[in-house]
């Protein structure tokens, strides 16, 4: 079976597009979350939508299941093929086109999120959802993980800036979903799409909303002597009605990790926690705003709130932030990584059961962060190596995610629930819920071929051995 389906793939997509042997496939056995490791059966690389359609037909009528995948940057293990066909879209990777009057791009799925922006930045517009991975994560796997970003705050989610989607399903068939003008008359497929993680099917052009860049831009650095002063202050500053486009938190950890990386932004390395807060927008009232959330941030405690004077000094303090899960790299060979979002106002509560946690199971928890809008990114550096390190780690890493739904939060703000998270969804989520999942699921994939095993626990979706064969 194995044989006749690379021959097939290998006529469609063409030989050097089809990987079979392992050292081609040990490349993908892994997303951006080190923790998980599964190696493909087959990994295929189409090149046009055509062959796409061709690829996914030629799936379903060899019964075997498949995995979408883009750049696999993806933390949430989302994008691990087990035993199975990997469906690699990186190759798809043109700007189709840009219309500036309305304001909308059309993509391939594997365009880069930063070039999309490089591309319409002459015509004074932007793609502003902004994941830390931008320079190398793709439209389509934002799209697969409704990505957010430090500019979520301000400016929404992927969901707030994809309005249409043209859906090879998996049985080849197509559909649209969504509009690029303007609400439609059905029901919302599009919402229910973006964010579905691989298991609806497989985008192959994505029409995305523009917005204007801003007149102005200031971007602030506020050190503070402890975790819960650098918390208060964000919700002294959100209380003030203000939006800031971001407002990210880094704590000592994380800081003396950056600055000792090649990413080092000039942040102070004995602080206990700074917050990164940038405002843009109309220059008239801009001055304004900075002079509140500086008080703000000095009647919390900071002990200085610094104003980048250039635009070098810009790039360089979002350097730090967004390079900061690499930078951690320098502290151990191994990261856990999650991404659980709580009540803003629960933030202090939280962080300190966290650190109570961490001290407890003798770990290192890094924590950097969307304050704004409480989703948390704690992280823990360990050798994957060592038994009893990594036994603590994950021991530590379940009690903080269970702490953060005890708080009425959830498990994912934008990375997904893949592989990590599935172990919590049912403390999250009622039976019924998990079920009417599995129903929803089945409207777009019956036999429920396309990224088997993730998302819902299987267990909680009867009949689940309908699922595909392996090639």
């Amino acid at each position: 079976m194995r044989d006749a389906l690379l021959a097939t793939l290998s006529a469609i997509v063409g030989p050097r597009w089809v990987k079979s042997r392992a050292p081609e496939l040990v490349a993908y056995d892994a997303d951006g979350l080190p923790g998980y490791r599964a190696l493909p059966n087959l990994a295929v690389f189409p090149g046009t939508q055509s062959e796409v359609v061709a690829v996914v037909k030629a799936l379903a009528a060899a019964g075997v299941s498949f995995v979408p995948r883009g750049a696999g940057t993806g933390l949430s293990g989302g994008a691990l093929a087990n035993d199975v066909v990997l469906l690699g879209l990186n190759r798809l990777t043109q700007i189709l086109r840009v219309d500036p009057v309305n304001r909308i791009a059309v993509v391939e799925p594997g365009v880069v999120n930063a070039k999309l922006s490089r591309a319409v930045a002459p015509y004074g517009l932007q793609y502003a959802p902004d994941p830390s991975s931008q320079s190398v994560c793709t439209i389509g796997g934002n799209v697969a993980e409704n990505a957010g970003g430090p500019h979520c705050l301000k400016y929404g989610v992927t969901l707030n800036h994809v309005v249409e989607c043209l859906v090879v399903l998996p049985d080849g068939r197509f559909i649209r979903a969504g509009s690029a003008f303007g609400e439609s008359d059905e029901y919302d497929v599009l919402g229910l799409f973006v964010g579905s993680e691989g298991c609806f099917g497989v985008a192959t052009e994505i029409t995305v909303r523009l917005v204007p860049l801003p007149d102005s831009v200031h971007t602030m650095l506020a050190d503070f002597p402890s975790v819960n002063a650098a918390a208060r202050a964000v919700s002294r500053i959100v209380a003030t009605g203000i939006v800031p486009a971001a407002l990210e938190m880094m704590d000592n950890a994380t800081i003396r990790a950056v600055e000792a990386s090649i990413y080092a932004a000039g942040y102070p390395t004995d602080a206990a926690a700074v917050l990164l807060c940038e405002v843009d927008g109309i220059a008239d009232g801009l001055d304004e705003d900075v002079a509140i959330i500086r008080e703000c941030c000095m009647e919390s405690g900071a002990r200085n709130v610094l104003v980048a004077s250039t635009e070098a000094d810009r790039v360089r303090l979002w350097q730090g932030r967004k390079k900061a899960f690499g930078a951690m790299g320098r502290i151990a060979p191994s990261l856990v990584v999650q991404d659980a979002v709580v009540p803003r106002t629960r933030l202090p509560d939280v962080l300190e059961t966290i650190h109570e946690i961490a001290t407890r199971y003798g770990v290192q928890v890094c924590n950097v962060f969307h304050a704004g809008d409480g989703n948390l990114h704690p992280n823990i550096p360990y050798d994957a190596n060592d038994a009893d390190a990594s036994a603590r780690v994950h021991a530590a890493m379940s009690e903080i995610m269970l702490a953060c739904i005890a708080a009425g939060g959830t498990i994912t703000g934008e990375h997904g629930v893949g592989l990590d998270k599935l172990p919590y969804m049912e403390s999250l989520f009622t039976a019924e819920s998990l079920s009417a999942m599995c129903t929803i699921r089945d409207v777009f994939d019956p036999d429920r071929r396309a990224n088997p095993g993730k998302v819902v626990p299987v267990h909680s979706c009867k009949e689940w051995h309908r699922g595909g064969n392996r090639a």
